[in-house]
């Protein structure tokens, strides 16, 4: 979209102004319903042991290897580290539970939330293998996405590992924009790391939700739960739609 490009009294380029701007609040803490699941503040006495145990189920290990901690190897070891996280404001953990079962298996996190700039992350993603590549595990990024900017955030962000393909994928998948590589940015675990930036901005937010939603519903997945169109594409096909009517935004 093109925009016009404001100067001040100088003749210097400056952004768009936000005259109405108003600092949104921090996440509030209730549960977030879906379809398939929910995202639930992190309560250890009801998700430590069902998290363990889903967590035991990557025999390999692998959904430790981008993460600053991990693998635990005894329950009472993980449920100490999970402890010292609840009791956290920044990162803010979610535990993602399973409608079927009831149980958590997952977890993610709002963190770096800086309201003033309307900014917020989303990270220390650790999904069981229980979660991994179901509805259930796009429905809680969404649900935590749709609800960053039901509260006003303009920036929601995601950043990992340069080399961690897996999350990038996910990334491009829901619809966040590469913004490019911070060359070693952090040391974690003896290692240094490269961390790739990715972004969704408010103005974006209208036709991913419709996307999420589209591929959400019931009727885009078949008797055994095998989905009729992929996300990227309803997308795809939505951003089109709007180009042609001459609608601004999209991702």
């Amino acid at each position: 979209m093109n925009e016009v490009t404001r100067v001040d009294a100088l003749g210097l380029p400056i952004g768009p102004a936000l005259p109405a701007w108003q600092p949104p609040a921090r996440p509030p803490q209730h549960p977030l319903p879906g379809r398939f699941g929910s995202v639930e503040p992190l309560d250890v006495a009801r998700h430590a042991r069902a998290l363990f145990d889903a967590n035991g189920q990557d025999r390999e290990q692998r959904m430790w290897t981008y993460l600053a901690y991990g693998p635990f190897a005894q329950f009472d070891e993980y449920e100490r580290w999970l402890t010292e996280r609840a009791a956290g404001t920044d990162p803010l953990f979610q535990a993602f539970v399973e409608r079927k079962s009831g149980n958590a298996v997952g977890v993610g996190a709002f963190m770096r939330i800086d309201p003033p700039a309307g900014v917020i992350e989303v990270g220390h993603i650790a999904m069981s293998p229980l979660l991994q590549r179901s509805p259930a595990a796009t429905e809680a990024m969404y649900l935590m996405m749709r609800h960053a900017f039901d509260l006003g955030y303009r920036r929601y962000e995601w950043k990992c590992d340069s080399l961690n393909a897996k999350s990038r994928r996910a990334a491009e998948r829901l619809g966040f924009a590469f913004e490019g590589v911070f060359r070693q940015a952090m040391i974690y675990k003896g290692r240094s790391r490269d961390t790739a930036w990715y972004s969704v901005i408010d103005s974006e937010w209208p036709l991913l939700r419709e996307a999420f939603e589209r591929w959400l519903d019931r009727d885009n997945f078949d008797a055994s739960g095998v989905q009729r169109a992929r996300l990227e594409d309803i997308r795809a096909a939505l951003q089109s739609q709007r180009d042609a009517d001459g609608r601004p935004g999209g991702a």
